[in-house]
């Protein structure tokens, strides 16, 4: 369905906009109770969005008519919702409890995912125990995630907000990037006797993650000699061959399925670093924190879903006022990581341009998403937030008890997201700006108009079970963008194109030919020439 020929996107599209928030708050005492949304002890203030209920109505309207709750049971049953590769898309079945019946092609894939996690589970309990035992008789002390994408960000960004749940007697170290700096700065302090490597990749063949993985076989063959691969590297692939080719143990090797998008992994055996520090039980938690939202998602009128309201948001600034950015900025170091991984998560989901039906869409998809951690960003990028002439909506993360207690710290922290927010809806009037006696010269300049749309997320603290909730709310967000947008959110073939000619150049750059190949454009073939002109190898 093109969701712009209905009357309900033209509905939307005539919507006036709202009166500032300065007067849609003045004119409505109640207004801070009615626009908030609760699922378990995770709370939405989006009373300071561009909206009334006017908006709302129209919103609500075009989720209906684009089919988003029939959409949302054919993901949930398992139906082949990713056309362009025929494929179900089953994140959720990752978090389903054991006796639930979920079925790809006649088969209950929940039994499958469950031995999975039980295996991870007795590995993680014996590296954690000390059972697990390196070349050299010792137990491990250092895990390095070597993967890319959804293999390297959801468990890199999970380890951070968890970090403080984790066993001190271990830790975590994720390698993605085939810059080389990457993985000889996270080697460099590390004893081979003591580090065990996972291997992150579905194909075995990724060659970003192949090529840093090669690097630390040797780096630890160097140390330990070849016998010891088999005692230090462990796979997360369904590649038996490429795995034991490469020396590990297909005991050892953790297997999940094409039904799960890499982006949407974590919970699978990609987590398996993750249950390694913080142990099973928090891991289990974590899923439960998924589950519960999920089920919130699933049973939920639309107009008190939590994902349904935040995708409608996203589709209100998008497609009506033509807002490109959406930031998420976490008042938590520990959810420091969290932009980068919704980065993936929205951009590689709904970056597209092609229908469901294959035909071209003229209308915004797809946010660029974006921000850091609060009170860093305020020092950062907030000018252009209150006075710039970009409206970016923004969701501002808090928890009312931190994980970490020090002084004062939690409630100053705290006092700066609310200020933020009520700054950002209301900001200073002309005449507030004169009465506090500020020079004439610089009245305009200290003149903030106010009227920027925010989101207040609020927890009580982030637990796993509460970072499994706030994950999978962006996931089902994203979910019914897409919809609403008529997109395959679940496929990623712009990843592609560069891969391939990447590989490609990769021979060029180190081959002894004058001639560089007449397929690329001119500007690319200079490059080339004078990157082999002025590359300096280091001698055997």
């Amino acid at each position: 369905m093109d969701i712009t020929t209905t009357p309900a996107w033209s509905a939307l599209q005539s919507t006036a906009p709202p009166p500032h928030l300065r007067q849609l708050f003045a004119g409505d005492p109640k207004r801070a109770v009615r626009y908030r949304l609760q699922a378990g002890d995770l709370l939405i203030d989006y009373s300071k969005n561009l909206i009334d209920d006017d908006v709302m109505r129209r919103l609500f309207a075009v989720a209906a008519t684009a089919g988003v709750e029939a959409r949302r049971a054919a993901m949930f049953s398992g139906q082949p919702i990713n056309v362009t590769e025929r494929r179900s898309v089953l994140h959720t079945a990752l978090r389903a409890p054991r006796d639930a019946v979920i079925e790809v092609d006649g088969r209950n894939v929940v039994p499958d995912v469950h031995n999975v996690l039980q295996r991870i589970t007795t590995f993680a309990d014996r590296v954690r125990s000390g059972a697990f035992r390196g070349a050299t008789g010792a137990a491990m002390q250092t895990v390095v995630n070597i993967g890319i994408g959804g293999s390297d960000l959801g468990p890199a960004m999970t380890y951070l907000a968890t970090e403080s749940f984790g066993d001190p007697n271990l830790r975590c170290r994720y390698v993605s990037n085939v810059d080389g700096a990457d993985i000889a700065g996270n080697l460099a302090d590390l004893d081979p006797a003591t580090t065990l490597f996972i291997v992150s990749s579905k194909t075995f063949t990724t060659i970003e993650t192949l090529t840093n993985a090669r690097h630390a076989r040797t780096w630890l063959t160097a140390a330990l000699g070849e016998a010891a691969v088999g005692k230090h590297f462990v796979a997360v692939s369904t590649n038996a061959k490429e795995v034991a080719d490469f020396g590990i143990d297909t005991a050892n090797m953790f297997g999940f399925w094409d039904w799960v998008g890499g982006r949407y992994s974590m919970d699978s055996a990609i987590g398996l670093s993750l249950m390694i520090a913080i142990g099973p039980d928090d891991f289990r938690e974590l899923l439960a924190g998924f589950r519960a939202m999920d089920e919130h998602f699933l049973s939920t009128p639309l107009d008190r879903n939590l994902p349904v309201l935040m995708g409608l948001l996203g589709i209100w600034y998008a497609d009506a006022f033509g807002f490109e950015t959406h930031a998420v900025l976490p008042y938590s170091q520990e959810l420091s990581r969290f932009p980068a991984y919704l980065q993936q998560l929205e951009m590689e989901s709904n970056g597209k341009s092609v229908r469901l039906d294959g035909t071209r869409v003229d209308y915004n998809t797809g946010s660029i998403v974006w921000g850091t951690a609060g009170t860093n960003g305020q020092h950062a990028y907030y000018q252009l937030l209150h006075q710039g002439t970009h409206i970016v909506p923004m969701d501002l993360i808090g928890f009312v008890n931190p994980t970490t207690e020090v002084g004062e710290h939690h409630d100053l922290l705290v006092a700066n997201l609310f200020a933020q927010a009520e700054a950002f809806a209301f900001g200073k009037t002309r005449e507030e700006v004169h009465a506090a006696d500020v020079p004439a010269h610089q009245v305009d300049a200290r003149v903030f108009e106010g009227n920027r749309p925010t989101s207040v997320i609020l927890a009580d603290k982030l637990t796993p079970r509460m970072l499994g909730t706030l994950i999978a709310l962006y996931e089902h967000k994203v979910f019914v963008q897409g919809a609403i947008w008529g997109i395959d959110s679940f496929d990623q073939w712009g990843v592609e194109l560069g891969k391939v000619l990447a590989t490609r150049i990769a021979d060029e750059l180190k081959s002894d030919v004058e001639e560089v190949s007449s397929q690329h454009d001119s500007s690319t073939a200079a490059l080339i020439r004078r990157y082999r002109a002025r590359r300096v190898r280091p001698k055997d």
